[in-house]
């Protein structure tokens, strides 16, 4: 197993995060997974014997199951290893039951604390935007929670550039917890974080997990125009697809590479995304044992320049503005962070 620093912290995590989202089952996320603790235990062993440290979970998933499962299946080996899990998402009937409050986070970590059976969480992301809760407080909120020792560090999750910007400056000004990771969707089929998102990490030291790597298993080389993907099939619509005929052609092109080097196309769309600049972890999920198994593979590829630029260049986001712009009269001034566009 590869690891990586996450951000500007001193935290080493797995270049592969165990997900959890498809534990339990419960409400609409029996369309991704059901596993009980049974079967997750045997997924957990698997992934701790690979040497991942780092388990990604949240509140949300099938309404706090995912978490309960997860902390039985750790057991003692829990002292050894990360969790993360999220906050945002309603899990009750009150009004106060959702959003990032001083009072939902609150009672929202201390339910997960109960649920993972532990007295710490690694990692508590914000799960979503609030638009209605001013981040002074929902910073200040996380602040006390560090300060009793029952969060270690704090990241975001599907926020916009300008949501995450201000939030390191809201942390900086009034010295509260500094995001150390964003939590993102970024796939070969979805490279839209590349115009602000991967380039704020680059600059600001913020780490990058990436939830859905396979584009809910579309880029995992299974699926075709005439093979939908179980999720698909069951209903899920995460992540959106725009471009059905682009996104047949980068199978294509996974299947491949694949077939010339005797592995999946996953492994290579994995591989693909764990060089890509700033990207810390991926959060790999699986219905069963043999998809972790093949994601855990990705580790011990290195594609050549050739093959990434093949990738580059037919997944490659479209140049939009003020992008064609800054490549067109600023390039010979750009930085490390900044967008280039297509190769």
């Amino acid at each position: 197993m590869e690891y990586r620093t996450l951000g500007r912290s001193g935290l080493r995590v797995s270049a592969i995060t165990m997900g959890t989202m498809t534990f339990g089952g419960g409400a609409f996320f029996d369309k991704v997974g059901s596993s009980g603790v049974a079967e997750a235990r045997r997924q957990v062993d698997l992934c701790l014997d690979a040497g991942v440290n780092l388990f990604d979970t949240a509140d949300v998933y099938s309404k706090g199951l995912a978490e309960e499962i997860l902390g039985e299946a750790l057991g003692p080996k829990r002292a050894d290893v990360l969790i993360a899990s999220k906050v945002r998402f309603t899990m009750g009937p009150g009004q106060n039951d959702v959003g990032l409050s001083r009072y939902h986070i609150q009672r929202a970590v201390e339910a997960s604390l109960r649920r993972l059976r532990t007295d710490v969480i690694d990692i508590l992301y914000l799960h979503e935007w609030d638009g209605l809760t001013p981040l002074e407080e929902t910073l200040s909120a996380l602040d006390s929670l560090v300060a009793q020792g029952k969060v270690r560090y704090v990241g975001a999750s599907n926020y916009s550039a300008w949501h995450l910007m201000k939030g390191l400056a809201v942390a900086e000004a009034r010295s509260y917890p500094r995001f150390v990771t964003q939590q993102i969707h970024y796939s070969l089929e979805a490279r839209e974080a590349e115009y602000e998102l991967v380039p704020i990490a680059i600059s600001e030291g913020v780490g990058i997990l990436v939830w859905s790597p396979l584009a809910g298993g579309l880029l995992s080389g299974k699926y075709g125009p005439d093979t939908p993907s179980a999720r698909q099939v069951a209903g899920w619509t995460e992540p959106p697809i725009r471009d059905v005929p682009r996104l047949w052609r980068i199978v294509e092109a996974l299947r491949r590479i694949g077939a010339e080097r005797g592995v999946s196309a996953a492994r290579i769309a994995l591989a693909w995304l764990l060089g890509r600049p700033g990207v810390s972890s991926l959060v790999v999920g699986g219905r069963d044992e043999a998809q972790f198994r093949d994601s855990l593979g990705a580790v011990e590829i290195t594609l050549t320049a050739e093959e990434r630029g093949g990738l580059d260049a037919i997944s490659a986001p479209p140049v939009i503005y003020p992008y064609w712009h800054q490549n067109q009269s600023a390039a010979s001034r750009f930085g490390p962070a900044d967008f280039r566009g297509a190769p």
